[in-house]
Order: structure tokens, then C-alpha cells, then sequence
């Protein structure tokens, strides 16, 4: 289970930063930061929280209310129009960029889930697998899929038929049967190869 070890070792002000949204076909990326002040902590995010992956969509609901009530938290994202514009890794960048100016504050540390550090206005240290490590990386990582899936529930009201209320953009079997018959949206990512390979045809 991810504990403070990490941010308490690095001392300061340390934000958690996670992204969700790199691999779908539709819908931007969206980061989250999080910055946790021990002497507001529930217990219960010390108890339960975990690699968004690992936790059932009603928990990770239930979580994300926690962390936005107790945590310092910024959000941030990058469309499908940067996506394809710069590609998907600088546009994940750009979304963590986004979040840690969204905090408000100057960060000491970042600690960033993956092995690719983003170029951002502080030290960063790279975590692999810092979701189930970090407990602030596991909590921007909740936080991050629960706003994007609720995104992507809404974008499936506008366009019915993909079932990313259920896939959010994922390249699930529903959804390219979707993508054959009725064609990609303004929301689907002209850059990533389904896509781009329908479009020539």
C-alpha cells in the first residue's frame, strides 16, 4: 500500500502528480497534483487509498471526495487538439504543467508516477509504479481517472454509440465496431493509428 515515505525522505512541499488518458482513442489527458497536509488526513486515505487501477469505480468515487476535501489539489489537461498537435507524450507534460500551476503555490519536489520526468518548475523525482508507493501519487491518480471518466460519460451523451461511458475512449471492441460504422468524431485523436489509418481510407 503507497505510504508518505517518500514525500517526508524529500521534506518541503511535495506534490504527488499522476496522469490518466494517455492510451484512449478519444478525449484528452488530464493530470492531477496533490499536495497532502498530514494534520488534515483521514484516516481512511491513509487506510484504502491505492493505485486508482486496483480500486472499484464506487471506492475511487468515494476517494476522490475525500482528497478533494483535505488535500491540495490542481488539476489539468490537454486536448485532443494538442495531442495531435505535439503528440501525446508532450501533451501529458504539458497537462502536468497545467496541474502544478493549478496548485497555486511553489512545489520543493515533485514526485511523478513513471520514468519520464516532465520539465516542470521544480526538482522532479520519477517513481515507476508511484501509485501503489506514493500515497499523493495514488491520490492524483484517483482523482485524475474519476474526472476523466465522468468527462467521458458526458462526451458519450453528446455521442452515443461508443461506449465510453463504459470504455472512456479506450480502444475496446464496442468502440471500434463504433468507430467502422459510424465514423470518428471531433474527439477522436487524428494522430493515433486506428484513427489515422481510417482516415485514409
Amino acid at each position: 500500500m503507497p505510504d508518505m515515505s517518500l514525500e517526508l525522505s524529500l521534506g518541503g512541499v511535495v506534490a504527488g502528480i499522476d496522469e490518466v488518458g494517455r492510451g484512449p482513442l478519444a478525449g484528452p489527458v488530464i493530470a492531477a497534483a496533490v499536495i497532502i497536509d498530514l494534520a488534515t488526513l483521514p484516516a481512511r486515505l491513509v487506510e484504502e487509498l491505492d493505485d486508482s487501477k486496483k480500486l472499484s469505480a464506487k471506492k475511487r468515487e468515494a476517494l476522490s471526495v475525500l482528497v478533494l476535501e483535505s488535500c491540495r489539489i490542481g488539476f489539468g489537461e490537454a486536448s485532443v487538439a494538442e495531442i495531435d498537435r505535439m503528440n501525446i507524450l508532450k501533451a501529458t507534460f504539458l497537462a502536468m504543467n497545467r496541474a502544478v500551476a493549478a496548485l497555486g503555490i511553489p512545489l520543493d519536489h515533485a514526485l511523478v508516477d513513471g520514468n519520464q520526468a516532465p520539465p516542470l518548475p521544480c526538482p522532479v523525482r520519477c517513481v515507476v509504479g508511484g501509485d501503489g508507493l506514493s500515497l499523493s501519487i495514488a491520490a492524483a491518480s484517483v482523482i485524475a481517472k474519476v474526472r476523466r471518466d465522468r468527462m467521458m460519460a458526458d462526451l458519450a451523451l453528446q455521442h452515443p454509440g461508443y461506449g465510453w461511458e463504459t470504455n472512456a475512449g479506450y480502444g475496446s471492441a464496442a468502440h471500434m465496431e463504433a468507430l467502422r460504422r459510424l465514423g470518428p468524431t471531433p474527439h477522436h485523436r487524428t494522430s493515433f493509428a486506428p484513427i489515422a489509418q481510417m482516415s485514409l481510407l
